[in-house]
């Protein structure tokens, strides 16, 4: 037999190998090859009988791999979809789709499926001293009976480290652990709107369908969709869950812990040792696994008996995979479904224009929940505080500051967001106007005083503050603007006596992760960070948001801007308030008349989606037309340009309902040393311009590049 194989290579073909042993059934299966003068696995997509390559040049598979059970239908079905509409290589798709130790020739060691208290284990938890609460909390849980090694990491805050030093202790053994029947733990009663939200989706579970569940924050989403899987698990089937950050697993993780004792909980993630990842997904692969949560790679999950998908947060940025195969998580997590004849629900109290577009228009199925699932928890007031009025002191309006002052004395806790990390985005010199800019990227390098550094957050590139202006001389170099270090330095002024903590992602390297600085977060009275603190987080005491420099969002050249930051400020301003006291959000701005802050204080989602909507469909933007992007970097930006412009000479012949603009720089034209030009592509069509790009695509492999590198992405989000 002629093995079809699709190896990771930048060529959009399969590869033809002798098996003499092959048969049908290995279709699916890993196959370990020769590649010139490599050895590479590669996956086995079909079988023949004769091949394109003569005989005597045709090389022979060395093994196949079948120690892992077969790839299903659906999941190749998958994986063809995304290579051919993401204009992708299969093999380069396989690679992205499997953890990195399936993707090897090495054999995966079983892990013990469970551990149990020895006898030395109940002394030593008798003796412990309550200071050591992880490890406490371990052996607490093990003294109630055997635990999985997922149970026992979410037990200890997510930290392996407790139960490794158990083992050497000889406090704790593995055992083999006998299966376990999934249930479900009701915790919460729901109000009317979730029992109808719930019913509606009930009724979608025993067939494809996309839902959008659209609710205000704190609306109790969340427990809708565990109610949903605890249906799905009941009719023997596994659910899927997306989630967007890392940051936010850990909690969830926690939470579906606790609500579905017994059950084989997955996580996949791209920060998980290589280990853990491939043993979570051969038992998600397996069918062993109940429920798989994770960041977008895990829509690539083996699911035998898939029943549901959820995708958190749907309209979050970081669905999209921004190098390599350029998919979106979200679309594939539709796809999916689709194949395997499954619902999906996308859950946002800020959804994407695109899939508003589509639940308004019946496509999707609209689900809305429009108030906070707490009874004594209302939305919070928003205020437009006028710095043109007001003016700043240290980045701080009066208004922001009484209030800042008012939850202090009332023991409440407040929030103060700046989507910017570090201590100022620029250095510069005064008397020449010097700006230290990214020698390798069209960019500027952010200040970080507390590690006296300048740093690129692009590129990573860090640098030492130099002693004085290298164009003038001048040693009273001055930072201009504010990150959230500096903030911090100046709430540590105002407020000498308040408990002060900074949450984004240099603290969360720095620190003991993101699980401790939560843990110390609720014992905090002001709160300063980022995105990490947008969305996912219920904080019972507080009470106050405080906005600061929100106008960066509104007026930029991307025409996503003023979409982002209304769904970032909708988000922000949804952690005050969402218990029984009332929240305030203050949002400093130079124009509070615009049209995104009114929508804002009226927490108008329909009204501004609506809006925006209006303005793309007149100019031309998407939902309403599907844009793809050619991009070429090299270290030469006039040869990326030639490249650009020998493409679309031999582009196939043009048509009136693909639209193909001139290239152009990027708008971050220099990115780690390597000039970045694009030029972009539209259609009203999107089968024609699928079309447009398979059969340009094919051209594309053939070119010369000439030190040039190249990719197409569909559906892009930057420009």
């Amino acid at each position: 037999m002629i093995l079809r194989v699709a190896l990771d290579v930048p060529l959009p073909k399969l590869f033809d190998y002798r098996a003499e042993d092959a048969s049908r059934a290995d279709i699916g299966c890993r196959v370990l090859v020769p590649f010139g003068k490599k050895r590479l696995v590669g996956l086995i997509v079909e079988l023949a009988t004769d091949s394109e390559v003569p005989a005597s040049r045709l090389r022979a598979a060395e093994r196949i791999l079948r120690e892992v059970v077969p790839l299903k239908r659906e999941w190749m079905e998958l994986a063809k979809f995304c290579s051919s509409y993401y204009q992708r290589p299969l093999g380069e798709v396989v690679a992205v789709a499997l953890p990195p130790r399936i993707r090897s020739a090495r054999p995966i060691s079983d892990a013990p499926n469970a551990y149990t208290l020895t006898p030395s284990g109940t002394e030593a938890l008798a003796a412990m001293p309550a200071r050591r609460r992880r490890l406490r909390a371990l052996l607490t849980l093990l003294a109630q009976g055997p635990a999985s090694e997922s149970d026992l990491a979410a037990q200890a805050g997510g930290s392996r480290g407790p139960l490794k030093r158990s083992i050497e202790a000889g406090w704790v053994a593995p055992i083999a652990a006998t299966p376990s029947e999934p249930h479900f733990v009701r915790a919460h009663e729901l109000t009317p709107d979730q029992v109808e939200a719930l019913g509606a989706l009930r009724g979608g579970l025993e067939k494809f369908g996309v839902s959008l569940l659209f609710g205000v924050t704190g609306s109790g989403k969340t427990e809708i969709y565990l109610q949903l899987i605890a249906e799905v698990l009941a009719r023997g089937k596994q659910a899927l869950v997306l989630v967007p950050e890392i940051a936010l697993t850990p909690a969830l993780e926690a939470a579906f812990r606790d609500r579905f004792p017994g059950a084989r909980i997955v996580i996949q993630t791209s920060a998980m040792p290589e280990l853990e990842r491939a043993r979570g997904w051969l038992a998600a692969h397996g069918g062993l696994a109940h429920i798989v949560l994770g960041t977008r790679l895990a829509v690539f999950a083996s699911l035998p008996r898939l029943g549901l998908v959820v995708v958190d947060e749907e309209q979050d940025i970081s669905f999209k995979q921004r190098d390599g195969v350029r998919y979106s998580a979200r679309d594939l997590a539709i796809t999916r479904a689709h194949i395997a004849g499954a619902p999906v629900v996308l859950c946002s109290a800020t959804p994407s224009l695109e899939t508003y577009q589509h639940a308004t228009s019946k496509k999707y199925r609209l689900i809305s929940l429009t108030r906070r699932a707490i009874h004594a928890a209302t939305l919070p007031v928003v205020h437009l505080v006028d710095t043109r009025v007001h003016p700043l002191q240290d980045g701080f309006a009066a208004p922001l500051v009484a209030a800042l002052t008012a939850r202090l004395a009332r023991g409440e806790q407040s929030l103060v967001f700046l989507n910017r990390r570090g201590y100022a985005p620029l250095l510069a010199c005064p008397a020449c106007g010097w700006v230290k800019g990214c020698a390798r990227c069209s960019a500027h390098m952010v200040l970080h005083l507390s590690e006296r550094s300048l740093r690129c957050h692009h590129c990573g590139r860090v640098e030492g503050i130099p002693r004085a202006c290298p164009e003038c001389g001048n040693p009273d170099l001055q930072s201009f603007g504010r990150g959230t270090q500096r903030v911090e330095l100046s709430l540590e002024e105002k407020f000498p006596q308040a408990r002060i903590l900074r949450l984004d992602s240099d603290a969360v390297r720095g620190g003991s992760g993101l699980e401790a600085l939560l843990e110390r977060a609720a014992q905090a009275d002001i709160l300063v960070g980022t995105q990490i603190l947008a969305k996912g987080h219920h904080f019972e005491r507080l009470t106050l948001v405080g906005v600061l420099n929100a106008d960066s969002g509104v007026f930029s050249s991307d025409y996503r801007a003023s979409e982002r930051t209304f769904a970032q400020l909708q988000q922000v301003a949804g952690r005050a308030g969402r218990a029984s006291l009332p929240g305030e959000v203050f949002v400093q701005t130079r124009y509070p008349g615009h049209p995104l802050y009114q929508s804002l204080v009226r927490h108008d989602y329909a009204g501004f989606a609506n809006s925006v909507l209006t303005e793309r469909r007149e100019a031309g933007f998407p939902p309403f037309v599907f844009e793809a992007v050619l991009r070429a970097e090299s270290d030469d930006a006039m040869r990326a340009m030639r490249f650009l412009r020998s493409a679309i000479e031999l582009a196939p012949p043009k048509r009136a309902s693909i639209t193909l603009f001139d290239p152009a720089p990027m708008a971050l034209a220099r990115l780690a040393g390597m000039e970045r030009a694009q030029t972009l592509l539209q259609s009203r069509s999107r089968p024609r311009l699928q079309a447009f790009l398979s059969e340009w695509s094919e051209t594309l492999y053939r070119m010369p590049t000439q030190g040039v590198r190249w990719h197409l992405d569909v559906d892009p989000i930057e420009f």
